[in-house]
């Protein structure tokens, strides 16, 4: 079976040469590290050969074993890893496979049916492993019995997102052993809270000899501008003093509802929408990105009354992007920020903040990727100067996600308990 050429970056083909069993593949958003892990698993695990960048030629794999991908349940379902795996001959369907390779691709949702597998080899993709959950007990069963590897762009914030893979790679036997070891609990602290981590040598000596970063330097280059919105300064100032939701006529009881309060007083405001419009006079194609529903109808509305083409990702619609010369599509952050790509715009509107950093990182990533035809991207990010957005924006810059109780016991110091 003949086996199309391929074509691997000069990041690409180092990080091949360095992976082993039990790495994490470390690559921003769009470095290509699909491809890498495949051509790993093709040329190193299955010691197979291949055509690359016009050079060597093709012969099958020595000793092939099964493939197994676990993925975001976007990648799955939007069918992303199978055309990755078309180059390399490798299929879900085992007549197409080359030697009637088993190929399967799943979500992270449904791990737990894999435990059971032993002498095949898993590419777990997009970091997932962190804490105690389910999801990490399937994980360390299943890195026992077979070979495997991990791709992220964002491994772990702090030491204990590597217990997992620490666990994995043998150097741990468990996470009590890593936590009696290197972890010293803040004192009189009401919530287990880290205090600090002893041995880190140790610890970095390990997650070096694990992590296998893909150095590229991107030809693209990225303008992010910021945009500011008006808002309701009476009605939000209002809200902040009597604590009251002017949308269910009711008080508010919990910080959670307060920041969704007064974020829906900044997020409604029709100049989001009017900087929407002067993008779109010099921006034909443009995707937006929301956090909540009542955003989705403001840019739906919009969208029909200029009778702009549209469509979306949430988690209700699963649209592909439109096609044509002008178009809006409308992504949800929490259901689109990761697990597709495209190269068919260079602009990009953040409706409003996210809470997450990773989530607004990997939101950036879905129009700068490798084969992008354009040089410059644009990205708008909307937002005011009210004190909550004031607070999102700090807490993204400093990559952290914003905590709403943290922000409320500041705004409110004197309340222990609660609003």
């Amino acid at each position: 079976m003949p086996v199309m050429a391929i074509e691997l970056y000069p990041h690409q083909l180092s990080a091949v040469e360095r992976l082993k069993t039990g790495s994490i593949l470390q690559g921003g958003v769009g470095t290509g590290k699909s491809r890498t892990a495949l051509a790993y698993y093709f040329l190193k695990v299955c010691q197979g050969s291949l055509e690359i960048n016009g050079q060597g030629s093709f012969a099958e794999m020595k000793h092939p074993i099964p493939l197994y991908i676990i993925t975001t349940a976007r990648k799955r379902d939007t069918l992303d890893w199978e055309k990755e795996c078309a180059p390399f001959c490798l299929s879900t369907d085992p007549e197409r496979s080359i030697q009637q390779v088993k190929v399967q691709v799943d979500s992270w949702n449904n791990i737990k049916k894999y435990k059971e597998v032993k002498d095949s080899f898993f590419i777990f993709d997009e970091q997932r492993v962190i804490g105690s959950g389910e999801w990490v007990k399937s994980f360390l069963k299943i890195t026992k019995a077979n070979e495997w590897i991990l791709l992220s762009a964002t491994p772990g914030d702090c030491w204990m997102d590597y217990i997992p893979v620490f666990i994995a790679n043998g150097f741990y036997k468990n996470r009590t052993e890593f936590i009696n070891r290197h972890v010293v609990y803040r004192r009189f602290s009401k919530f287990f809270k880290v205090d600090r981590y002893v041995e880190t040598r140790r610890l970095e000596r390990l997650r070096n000899d694990i992590l296998i970063p893909m150095e590229y330097h991107k030809p693209t280059t990225q303008h992010h501008f910021t945009e500011l919105a008006e808002y309701n300064r009476a009605l939000y100032r209002e809200v902040q003093k009597s604590r009251w939701d002017p949308y269910k006529n009711e008080p508010i009881q919990e910080a959670s509802a307060f920041s969704f309060v007064l974020r829906r007083i900044l997020n409604s405001d029709p100049s989001r929408i009017d900087i929407l419009e002067r993008i779109m006079e010099n921006h034909s194609k443009v995707i937006v990105f929301y956090n909540f529903n009542y955003e989705l109808d403001l840019l739906r509305e919009y969208a029909e009354h200029m009778d702009i083409c549209h469509a979306e990702w949430n988690g209700h619609k699963h649209e592909p992007i439109p096609q044509g010369d002008t178009w809006l599509y409308f992504v949800q952050y929490y259901s689109g920020s990761e697990g597709w790509n495209c190269i068919e715009t260079d602009t990009m509107i953040f409706y409003s903040q996210p809470r997450s950093w990773r989530m607004l990182e990997q939101a950036t990533g879905r129009i700068d990727r490798l084969n992008t035809p354009y040089k410059d991207l644009y990205y708008c990010h909307i937002r005011s100067s009210a004190n909550i957005d004031m607070a999102i924006l700090r807490s993204l810059n400093e990559k952290k996600d914003f905590n709403e109780s943290a922000y409320f016991k500041k705004l409110f110091p004197r309340e222990k308990h609660g609003l």
